[in-house]
């Protein structure tokens, strides 16, 4: 964590580096053994200085990361053939040219740095810590919220799955939604831009957030009609999933869009 912090550190003033460093450093501290925490001083540099947002946000991208990627990795060898049967539904490395592959992994690239670019300009810009910044908290719940909705999402789906994988998911929170994981997904990216409205400085800093908020929208939307149509094509003859797809929004609750198929401009 430190690390993380420290890296992002170095581009801002030394005073700013210096807070930064006292922070990260009250948060080693406290993992030693027999630590006694000092309500005082320790708590009162952290509410204050503006590295403690970033820090928060840090740790939860960390969360973020490491869930996605064991639950990839768990579906992948618990759930056999998982990426053959979505690799059917996709097009093969074989039929992509180089060029586009460049091109996707530029994209890609630019894409994960808008998105995480608000954490940099709060940084940089040396802006008030979690005892001032009201956007900045709600951003962070509302980054947090959405990790966790995602992580229940996909244990409710691969649990529905292994009672009765041959049947579409209605329960829980695929009850409010069709497609919860990837709205707790669009909850972290917007709490991520969120906190940073406080902060961003110039046109540049608000092209390049709203740019990667922008982009993972669509990113999403794009997921959601891609599953639409794979469940359409596997699920569509159940009348109870006609049903259940026509009262259910796609993935903004209450909201009444309950289908994104036919927007062709949306790549899936």
């Amino acid at each position: 964590m430190y690390g993380i912090v420290f890296c992002f550190a170095r581009r801002g003033p030394y005073s700013q580096r210096m807070r930064i460093s006292q922070v990260s450093m009250v948060y080693l501290r406290r993992l030693r053994p027999g630590h006694r925490p000092d309500r005082g001083s320790h708590d009162v540099i952290f509410r204050a200085s503006p590295a403690a947002i970033p820090f928060i946000q840090n740790c939860i991208f960390i969360v973020y990361g490491l869930r996605l990627a064991g639950y990839l990795l768990h579906r992948e060898l618990k759930v056999g053939g998982y990426g053959k049967r979505v690799m059917k539904d996709a097009k093969t490395s074989s039929d992509v040219s180089f060029g586009v592959k460049i091109a996707i992994w530029i994209t890609v690239a630019f894409l994960y740095a808008f998105q995480t670019c608000p954490v940099l300009f709060r940084l940089e810009n040396g802006t008030s810590g979690l005892s001032s910044d009201i956007l900045g908290v709600l951003g962070i719940v509302i980054s947090a919220a959405g990790v966790v909705i995602e992580s229940a999402a996909d244990v409710q789906k691969s649990r529905s799955k292994k009672k009765r994988p041959g049947r579409f998911v209605d329960t829980g929170l695929y009850r409010i939604v069709r497609c919860p994981n990837y709205m707790g997904e669009l909850m972290l990216w917007t709490g991520v831009f969120i906190s940073g409205l406080t902060v961003y400085n110039g046109p540049g800093q608000w092209i390049s957030a709203i740019a990667g908020y922008a982009g993972i929208v669509y990113v999403m939307f794009s997921g959601a009609r891609r599953l639409e149509i794979r469940q359409d094509r596997d699920y569509g003859h159940m009348e109870e999933y006609v049903a259940y797809k026509d009262k259910t929004p796609i993935m903004i609750p209450f909201v009444p869009l309950y289908s994104v198929k036919k927007h062709k401009w949306l790549v899936a």
